[in-house]
């Protein structure tokens, strides 16, 4: 029931959005622009600015590593089987290899380990920001029907702002550069508002999907990988990294966790499949009532 309790502000938030959507009508192209180039980058920033760098940084970069690209070397191969083109295979890697840490998975690591499996929780969802915002928009970039070399996809990945926060942040807690208290709440009032504006979003990108043309074996191969296929691969890592038995458990749990929502706002920004990639993220969190519980049971 806990758990059911969790999930309910999750699917609030994004019926929001449809409804908004559905009745009023946004230009949803203007509002992930406004998101990603306004908000993102301050949320960013609180985020590698306010959590400490540790020794815990090391294991749990390498794992987040090895599981992004794990699942990307997997979408290559499913792309070469089925001829995928370029803006197909990486709307799957979009719906695929970043999972949702933040809004969902730490409270649910909460919910299980308490304070001290938080603490890991709120690390990997630092390195998971660090790793969306720099491979997540180099294949949301690739994939843009605009896209014509790498030149010009690294040129859109430098120009994001999200990037530059998230080094701000690193460098302000390094140098120990204080910030005033009135600056920290205009900080924390932007980044607070980031993660609900951008499941709003989602949910209005629901509500403009055709299901009758939605492309059902990409969603499948995404929701396979994502759901079942990461869990394993993360289940492989903890025989090689050395990192106590409850953060081999939260490593399995966190890589479990649906499609994270920010990957929508790239491929929206981007033009990168995103019917494919909020599809993948409504339904794998749904889904994911049922998928969560079962590897509970496993894994505890």
């Amino acid at each position: 029931m806990d758990f059911l309790l969790i999930l309910l502000p999750v699917f609030g938030i994004f019926a929001l959005g449809y409804i908004g959507q559905k009745t009023i009508g946004f230009d949803t192209k203007n509002l992930s622009t406004m998101s990603l180039y306004l908000l993102s980058p301050v949320l960013a920033f609180r985020t590698f600015y306010e959590n400490k760098l540790t020794t815990d940084y090391l294991y749990l970069s390498i794992f987040c590593v090895l599981l992004c690209y794990g699942l990307i070397s997997l979408v290559y191969v499913i792309s070469y089987f089925y001829r995928y083109d370029n803006q197909e295979r990486c709307g799957v890697v979009l719906a695929s290899a970043f999972m949702n840490n933040g809004n969902y998975g730490t409270p649910v690591v909460f919910l299980l380990f308490g304070t001290k499996g938080l603490d890991i929780a709120v690390i990997l969802m630092v390195l998971q920001q660090l790793v969306m915002s720099t491979v997540g928009l180099y294949y949301a970039a690739k994939g843009s029907p605009g896209s014509d070399g790498m030149r010009m996809v690294i040129a859109k990945v430098t120009k994001m702002p999200v990037v530059y926060g998230a080094i701000a942040g690193v460098v302000f807690q390094l140098l120990h550069i204080p910030l005033s208290e009135e600056i920290m709440t205009a900080v924390h009032m932007v980044a607070d508002a980031t993660i609900p504006t951008i499941m709003i979003i989602l949910g209005m990108q629901l509500a403009l999907i055709s299901f009758r043309n939605i492309e059902y074996s990409m969603i499948s191969y995404s929701l396979i990988l994502k759901l079942i296929i990461s869990p394993i691969i993360a289940y492989g890592c903890t025989f090689i990294l050395p990192v106590d038995d409850m953060t081999k458990q939260i490593m399995i749990l966190v890589a479990a966790m649906p499609t994270a929502a920010n990957t929508t706002l790239m491929a929206v920004q981007f033009q990168t499949k995103p019917e494919v990639v909020s599809s993948a993220t409504f339904i794998s969190t749904v889904l994911s009532i049922v998928t969560l519980p079962i590897l509970m049971w496993i894994i505890l």
